[in-house]
């Protein structure tokens, strides 16, 4: 490495550009193996506490050692001792599978090291910003008004959505959240972070098709009024991490509208599934709403973190959000463009657009839309699959890439605390094989097997490889 001396000699935190080269060279072919390599390799890799203390517990070193050292540590220790969401068995949760200049644009934007708060610090950026949600703007129908910001993820996304609610509806103190008991985690967080207290959270029950009951959400809306609560939105699903179910999104809006309640969807995985014929039919009605929230890691095929929220009125956005101190008074500067820090809780912001637009520059719109196709085809395959199977059974149909099912051989009659007994020694089975990554969840209380077939690398062969092999799975634990 090279020290410091005097005269504008390197900083002792610097590298010559042979030294940057080599060790970049070397990430490159570390990354690239890994990825090539990724079929063969198990889905999944966890580390108890105890044995990651063990190799990485030391005291930060008071003197540097070799980076090449350091590259092949955390390459050969660290990285691999964790979910390969990427891999195409990994079918658990809601999978993730970049592409390559999605990560290149990552180590680009970081090695340019782009603040973009506001269009003064990065005005390439933001305009690309900008494009790039004119393109989203585009895909969903939403109007000229519309507009919006990148964010770490949907957890954000939604955050800044019920802000803009929240003040749209005047702040008032007795405020009150719906959606469905379908509905993600980071909602109820979210809404608690702005104010609303975890009592006011209501879940609407679901149907038999896991879709927010609108008779029911009438009714808590009309009590909640009567006894002095103040609704501030209601929250419609694009495709639920459970099933993918889809809410009535066209009713939802009729209410939302006549009610005057801000409507919000909650899009994070399912939303860009717009780009396919079937999936835009699919959530036909999701225009309609005051703000939706999209993950482009997950369906659009970009590295962790970059999701976004659009809304229609982005006067709305600014407007909650938009704040003046007289340190950030020079980001004035012009009057035509945005100042993104003024659309969201992050004013250090990193450049997230430039995956986005390199990865859709690189392949173009159609194979993304194929690649999206791909993944509801397989799911659809895979129903198809489990309903023709003597031991396989549908727990609920495939939607947007997922689809739900457990063991119960056909004209068995083995007790559900048995089958469900079954089902999760299948479901450890499956992961410590290093078969497949999958999860589970319950549907109406019945312990379910999950798959969710988002990745543009995942074969029928995969899909069909792991069905076959939680059958065999199943067969054996009921005959133990």
């Amino acid at each position: 490495m090279t020290s410091t001396t005097e005269g504008g000699a390197r900083s002792e935190l610097q590298m010559t550009p042979e030294e940057m080269l080599a060790l970049a060279q070397r990430a490159a072919e570390l990354i690239v193996a890994r990825i090539e390599n990724l079929p063969n390799e198990p889905a999944w890799r966890g580390g108890s506490r105890s044995e990651l203390e063990f190799i990485m517990r030391e005291d930060a070193p008071e003197e540097g050692r070799s980076a090449e050292e350091v590259l092949e540590r955390a390459a050969t220790e660290i990285l691999p001792v964790a979910g390969r969401v990427d891999h195409p068995r990994f079918f658990a949760f809601v999978p993730s599978s970049p592409t390559w200049p999605g990560v290149l644009a990552d180590f680009m934007a970081a090695g340019y090291n782009i603040f973009q708060g506001t269009w003064l610090g990065a005005s390439g950026p933001s305009q690309l910003e900008v494009v790039v949600l004119d393109w989203f703007r585009d895909w969903i129908s939403y109007p000229e008004t519309a507009g919006g910001v990148l964010t770490s993820g949907g957890s954000a996304a939604s955050l800044d959505a019920f802000v803009v609610a929240r003040e749209d509806a005047g702040a008032p103190e007795r405020a009150t959240v719906y959606m469905s008991d379908q509905s993600h985690t980071a909602l109820s967080r979210a809404a608690t972070i702005v104010g609303v207290r975890p009592e006011c959270v209501r879940k609407v029950k679901s149907d038999q098709h896991f879709r927010l009951d609108m008779d029911d959400l009438a009714r808590m809306i009309d009590e909640d009024r009567a006894a002095g609560f103040t609704p501030i939105a209601v929250c419609g699903n694009a495709g639920t991490t459970n099933t993918g179910a889809v809410d009535p999104l066209d009713a939802m809006a009729d209410y939302c509208e006549a009610q005057g309640i801000w409507y919000h969807i909650d899009a994070a995985y399912g939303g860009f599934a717009v780009l396919s014929e079937h999936g835009k039919s699919l959530l036909e009605g999701m225009e309609r709403a005051d703000s939706i929230a999209m993950d482009a890691h997950k369906w659009l095929f970009q590295p962790f973190e970059v999701g976004c929220l659009m809304v229609k009125d982005v006067r709305k956005l600014e407007a909650a959000f938009s704040v003046h101190p007289e340190y950030l008074q020079d980001t004035q500067w012009g009057a035509d463009h945005p100042n993104f820090g003024d659309r969201g809780l992050q004013l250090s912001r990193s450049f997230r657009a430039l995956k986005i637009w390199m990865s859709i520059q690189t392949f173009g719109m159609a194979a993304f839309r194929r690649a999206v196709s791909r993944g509801i085809e397989l799911a659809a395959q895979a129903e198809a699959y489990v309903r023709e199977s003597s031991v396989l059974q549908i727990a609920n149909p495939a939607s947007l890439g997922i689809v739900c099912f457990r063991i119960n051989p056909s004209g068995s009659d083995f007790s559900d605390d048995r089958l469900e007994q079954v089902n999760q020694a299948v479901q450890a089975r499956v992961i410590e094989s290093q078969v497949a990554m999958m999860s589970s969840t319950r549907l109406r209380g019945l312990y379910s097997l999950r798959l969710c077939i988002l990745n543009h690398t995942t074969t029928w062969d995969d899909v069909r490889d792991t069905l076959d092999a939680i059958a065999k799975f199943g067969l054996e634990a009921l005959s133990e």
